[in-house]
């Protein structure tokens, strides 16, 4: 059963852990900010996930998870269309992250999230095989490293409003020094406000930013073409460039093979 993202439960775990088909709608949904008692793992299938946390933003391409913690708030838009697979665990159950991160997937750990899924019922107990299977997936869940999928934020309020604007229009190239003379700052203070707030220099977080946002877009099913000039890059070819350089591989092959079967009705 696939269940739409708008209406799912907030904490539907009775067991050590709980697995949904969750499918998006034609348009971007996003479900204001909440906690869990429960950690959530959000594994994408279809379409992309941007996770929101009070100092950092996550993006989950398809075949790739997030990781959010019992009792953290956040709140995670989902692009149109998108289809996820929530897994709910009971705190108890596994040792898993103490904060909020992107675990690897591998295909054998996807396929057990989506049979739980398939076959799970929150109203039973699970029988011996499913909970064998259970203690199977966390095992392994513990042992995924974590991924880089990471955009830092600030509150601080000069910082916060250089962050703004480039996120609003990520096209925008002016220099640091061209922000720090809006921000009435010299440009030393403001390279050295950012890597204290973000750890990252400007332009390691101008491209992080970048990085996001392509993810999310060509998850979406946007062109290279359609991405590159969204992000003011020169060319398709300098923002596979910059893809490459950041990520190890092309757009294309990025996504190969990423998402996986369709989940049973």
């Amino acid at each position: 059963m696939v269940l739409p993202l708008d209406s799912l439960p907030l904490d539907p775990v009775r067991h050590p852990v709980a697995a949904l088909h969750v499918e998006g709608a034609n348009y971007q949904i996003e479900i204001p900010s909440h906690a869990h008692d429960h950690g959530q793992l959000i594994l994408a299938l279809r379409g992309a996930v941007t996770c929101h946390v009070p100092a950092a933003m996550w993006m989950v391409p398809p075949g790739q998870a997030v990781w959010i913690p019992a009792g953290l708030e956040h709140r995670s838009p989902a692009t149109p269309n998108a289809r996820m697979c929530f897994l709910f665990v009971d705190t108890h159950a596994a040792r898993l992250p103490a904060q909020c991160c992107t675990l690897q997937i591998t295909p054998m750990i996807r396929e057990m999230i989506l049979h739980l899924a398939d076959n799970s019922n929150a109203d039973q107990l699970p029988d011996d095989d499913t909970l064998l299977l259970m203690q199977v997936l966390l095992s392994q869940l513990e042992r995924m490293p974590t991924g880089g999928l990471e955009l830092p934020v600030s509150s601080h309020p000069k910082l916060r409003q250089f962050l703004d604007g480039l996120s609003a229009d990520p096209a925008d190239r002016r220099t640091i020094g061209e922000w720090a003379g809006q921000l009435a700052m010299s440009e030393r203070t403001l390279a050295r406000l950012v890597v204290k707030e973000t750890g990252m220099t400007f332009g390691r977080w101008r491209q992080q930013l970048h990085l996001l946002i392509a993810l999310s877009q060509l998850a979406g099913g946007a062109s290279v073409q359609r991405v590159s000039e969204a992000l003011g890059y020169e060319s398709p070819t300098s923002f596979i460039i910059m893809f490459k350089g950041a990520l190890g591989t092309t757009p294309a092959r990025y996504f190969d093979d990423k998402a996986p079967r369709s989940p049973s009705e």
